[in-house]
């Protein structure tokens, strides 16, 4: 080797030995730091999963803990819809997680390339044009994603809840970061994107108020017939089949209406979202049955209608 050749060999390995120490050294500091970052970035969306789950746990063992036969009944029918909350908020973790990963990594290249000396300003402008035009096309989708992150969040509804969007009600069938589908009482389904929904009623969770409006007529004792109900409705309430989906005894609020010769007396119970209907049908047999067996007179039918026994829900959905 030549002394010509010895100095340029020498050159070349102080040359990688400075880049080693400048250049070397920042691309390795970033890539560490970007490594501890996606970590502790990960480790913290973890831990707001656990908090929220065991959020959720609670509120359960407090049902539990309650020795009431509401607080059990209410324990049993929301215990699938807390499990689907876990589930779903560990799903938005693993979502979050791995944006953090894409985005971090994306930071960390660029910060690498502007360190070999790249120039990224051709880069970035170009990026830059291209997320305006996107921000612009695309800005309803965003919007969607960001609905249904926040819906995901508060477990405002699933997969097999009735709700009310404004625009359609129906039973919810898939749920997506976009949009909701579900299905309505006629059999059509909707596609509803989750940035336009402004509010949500939802008839499935926690309980319903059953409401049956009962019409007897004018000439009646009201003393009288809120006796009659209230028997049928605590035999009922007592019944070992009807138990389990009542979450307390009806209560006979009293008369709610006079319209000519049809008193209306009105009958409000709790039960769960699912049952509803089936107690408020059963709630006005028993009734029927009772005003036969006692003789309880039903209004005289007018020349435009005729009494009949009616219902409402709230909480739980229309009847």
């Amino acid at each position: 080797m030549t002394p010509a050749d010895l100095k340029a060999s020498l050159l070349t390995a102080e040359r990688v030995q400075d880049w080693l120490l400048t250049d070397g050294l920042r691309i390795l500091l970033t890539i560490a730091l970007a490594v501890v970052v996606r970590w502790m970035l990960h480790r913290l969306i973890k831990r707001v999963v656990r908090t929220m789950a065991a959020k959720s746990e609670t509120r359960e063992a407090e049902q539990l803990r309650d020795r009431s036969r509401a607080g059990r009944i209410l324990a049993d029918a929301t215990a699938a819809t807390r499990a689907r909350h876990q589930q779903r908020t560990a799903t938005l973790g693993s979502l979050l997680r791995s944006i953090v990963t894409v985005v971090v990594g994306l930071i960390a290249v660029l910060t690498v390339m502007s360190t070999v000396g790249i120039d990224l300003a051709p880069i970035l402008a170009t990026a830059g044009v291209g997320g305006v035009a996107l921000g612009f096309g695309a800005q309803s989708v965003v919007k969607d994603f960001l609905s249904g992150v926040f819906m995901i969040l508060e477990d405002q509804y699933g997969v097999g809840d009735v709700i009310d969007t404004g625009e359609a009600i129906g039973t919810v069938e898939e749920v997506t970061l976009r949009v909701t589908r579900l299905r309505d009482a006629n059999g059509v389904t909707w596609y509803i994107r989750n940035g336009e929904v402004i509010r949500i009623g939802n008839l499935s969770q926690h309980h319903a108020t059953a409401v049956v409006d009962v019409p007897v007529s004018y000439d009646e004792d009201v003393a009288r017939v809120t006796s009659v109900i209230h028997g049928a409705a605590a035999a009922m309430a007592e019944d070992e089949a009807w138990q389990g989906r009542l979450l307390g005894t009806p209560t006979v609020a009293g008369v709610e209406s006079i319209t000519g010769q049809t008193m209306t007396i009105r009958v409000v119970i709790e039960s769960s979202p699912s049952d509803k209907v089936d107690v408020q049908r059963e709630l006005r047999q028993r009734i029927k049955t009772a005003f036969d067996a006692a003789g309880v007179k039903a209004p005289q039918v007018g020349p435009f209608g005729f009494g009949g026994f009616g219902g409402t829900g709230q909480g739980g959905g229309k009847a």
